[in-house]
């Protein structure tokens, strides 16, 4: 199985990040892809990646809640990160109305500029959305005869939203979000929607930890050694086994990442 979204730079995996990596991998989940939110969670997301070549990978890209620190220097040292053999989308990069940690027309002016970049050098893109649908979709639109390939990170939004990515031929990420039964109740029927080599699973680690754990993590940090918890709820909802999911949403990963 592979995790396509782990922040395994964040500091909560400070002191046992080699043992994290190695817990996932005794559960089935390698490689991991590491999540850049920003230039320097992106480049300490390569360098730690380059340590385990072929079980990790990394993003680069600039988070919405990070947009405002961008410059004239965040493109160009992007695209220099990209070039590196471990790197393999542009990411995580979009919108998010929820926090409005950036401005909103800064957080559209960097979504433009990292599509464009993407689209320059034909990497797929890892895409955030919160509270901001339909503006998102609308750039979206604009650039996709310019892209290739983009999955929406963390979906959990209406069927009307996931048709919408759908259509436009994205590709969906589905994490813990699902196991739980508040507020993740509605994904358990629009997983259904997704065919299978549109899907991939990801834990977002550390956080998103499923709340229906039989034993859950005394600290309350998620691994991507819970992987093939999340997997098996997305496997029942679907009225699939856990294998073919399994091996579907690996192929599909596998192929959208050029792994």
């Amino acid at each position: 199985m592979i995790d396509i979204g782990v922040n395994l730079l964040h500091r909560s995996f400070q002191l046992d990040r080699e043992q994290v990596v190695a817990r996932a991998e005794e559960e089935g989940v390698s490689p991991l892809i590491l999540t850049g939110t920003s230039l320097r969670s992106s480049k300490e997301a390569a360098d730690y990646a380059s340590r385990y070549p072929a079980k990790l990978y990394a993003t680069a890209g600039v988070h919405p809640h990070d947009a405002k620190s961008c410059n004239a220097d965040t493109i160009p040292k992007l695209r220099a990160l990209a070039q590196r053999t471990e790197v393999v989308a542009i990411g995580e990069c979009g919108l998010d109305f929820n926090r409005d940690f950036s401005p909103r027309d800064v957080q559209r002016q960097w979504f433009e500029a990292q599509i464009q970049l993407a689209a320059e050098l034909q990497m797929p893109l890892f895409l955030h959305e919160r509270d901001a649908h339909r503006e998102f979709v609308g750039i979206l639109k604009e650039y996709r005869n310019s892209f290739d390939k983009a999955v929406v990170h963390c979906f959990t939004g209406t069927a009307q939203e996931l048709y919408a990515y759908l259509d436009m031929g994205l590709y969906i990420g589905i994490t813990g979000w699902i196991c739980d039964e508040r507020r993740g109740k509605h994904l358990r029927d629009l997983v259904r929607i997704i065919p299978l080599d549109r899907l991939m699973i990801e834990t977002d680690a550390p956080f998103l930890t499923p709340r229906d754990l039989k034993r859950k993590p005394l600290d309350g940090r998620n691994e991507p050694m819970f992987l093939p918890h999340i997997l098996r709820t997305v496997a029942t909802c679907m009225n699939k086994s856990a294998d073919e999911v399994a091996e579907a949403t690996t192929h599909t990963a596998r192929s959208f990442f050029a792994l």
